[in-house]
């Protein structure tokens, strides 16, 4: 299927049938076996479980257009039944080994805390450059070669390597190590607010951070042994806590109002849980001792990639940043901190054969609009020192966007 069917599917019945034969290249058992592990992962974990859901949003919501239960399709739907028809389309143009290769790449996708996103970011930049008039051939797959797709323009071509960042890497506080947290102290806190009816405010400083492999479980044990010694306050090296009154003006409001609030006071990297019971209410507010990353950890894994360039022709990385919400993504562009890490790259040796670098997450993945996701699909920032930043082959696919 065309990426112009794709465009036209609206209905039901097509976006099933679309959803049916993507899940056929793996076949169903298959299928069905991953759907249920995340399935019972996440009810299996009350809070936590929220992340869960949204790293696997995309597969999720491909079983249920499998299904066929999913009304009239939203903006999103209809970028997922893109990305599966593109894929079709790419499977049935492909060599028979590269079509192996391909289905590998797919069931990789779907093991443990994998994901689809590699696969569909590959698919997605092919179809980007596409539409810019190149001819893209999936190099990686058909020719096992490091970079993943040659593209090629009025006599002109050039290497693309496609890779995913997690933005977690330079986070210090992780989401699904918060949420682990908010699970396992929540049981406690119901106790503790029916014995102690009111609104409270725990506000967490984390000097090294959460991570559940090192430091989760005394967290826990602190804020339980301030609980039970009813104190105020607790300072150690691995959690300063302080437990104030929560001002009736900031209880009364919802709570997206008040998370709102309490973001502006603790800044965009803190993080927020909310217990309640009947009339009384405990938020805890918490963020770490140092700065996120985020950039940092962009900038280090840019270096690592032009290895995947064999040198001969201009290169091209596209970057995809997974778990981003939509303030933090918004904030790194509009901080120019993605500019920021990616041009302190290209002036770095390591880049002297990337000729661009492109970002994007999953807002421009799913078609979201601007301020949401970035204009364009993409950022798009061109290495001013390559000899082919001017080519005017190469100009749609390197021209800067910002």
């Amino acid at each position: 299927m065309s990426g112009a069917d794709a465009r036209d599917v609206v209905s039901p019945t097509a976006l099933s049938a679309i959803a049916r034969r993507f899940i056929d290249l793996v076949g169903h058992g298959r299928w069905q076996h991953r759907v249920d592990a995340i399935e019972r992962a996440i009810g299996a974990q009350r809070i936590a479980g929220r992340v869960l859901r949204d790293r696997h949003a995309i597969e999720l919501a491909i079983a249920r257009l499998a299904q066929g239960t999913t009304a009239r399709p939203t903006g999103a739907g209809r970028e997922i039944a893109q990305l599966l028809a593109h894929t079709l389309a790419v499977h049935a143009s492909l060599s028979s080994g590269a079509r192996d290769r391909l289905i590998r790449r797919i069931e990789a996708g779907l093991d443990g805390a994998s994901t689809l996103i590699p696969v569909f970011h590959l698919i997605r930049t092919a179809q980007l450059n596409r539409a810019r008039g190149f001819a893209v051939r999936f190099s990686g797959l058909e020719d096992e070669t490091p970079h993943d797709l040659l593209i090629e323009r009025d006599g002109r071509a050039a290497e693309i390597v496609c890779t995913v960042v997690s933005a977690d890497e330079g986070r210090w506080v992780h989401r699904g190590d918060w949420f682990a947290l908010v699970d396992r102290i929540n049981p406690d806190l119901q106790s503790w607010l029916a014995a102690h009816p009111g609104r409270y405010l725990l506000k967490m400083t984390l000097p090294e951070g959460l991570d559940s492999t090192r430091n989760l479980a005394e967290v826990q044990a602190r804020i339980a042994a301030l609980l039970e010694g009813e104190r105020k306050s607790d300072h150690s090296e691995t959690a300063v806590l302080r437990l104030d009154p929560l001002l009736i003006a900031q209880a009364e409001a919802g709570q997206a109002a008040l998370t709102a609030r309490l973001r502006a006071q603790f800044g965009e990297e803190a993080h927020f849980a909310v217990a309640a019971a009947e009339s009384s209410m405990f938020v805890m507010a918490a963020r770490a001792g140092r700065p996120n990353e985020v950039a940092a950890v962009l900038q280090r894994r840019l270096s690592e990639l032009p290895a995947r360039l064999s040198g001969d022709r201009p290169g091209i990385l596209a970057v995809f940043v997974e778990d981003t919400d939509p303030t933090e993504w918004r904030s790194l562009r509009e901080r120019l901190e993605i500019e920021g890490a990616t041009r302190n790259f290209l002036t770095a040796p390591e880049a002297k054969s990337v000729v661009a670098v492109t970002c994007a997450s999953r807002f421009e993945l799913l078609g979201q609009p601007e301020p949401l996701a970035a204009r364009g699909g993409e950022l798009r920032y061109r290495n001013p020192a390559h000899p082919s930043a001017k080519d005017a082959a190469l100009a749609p696919a390197v021209l800067s966007q910002v």
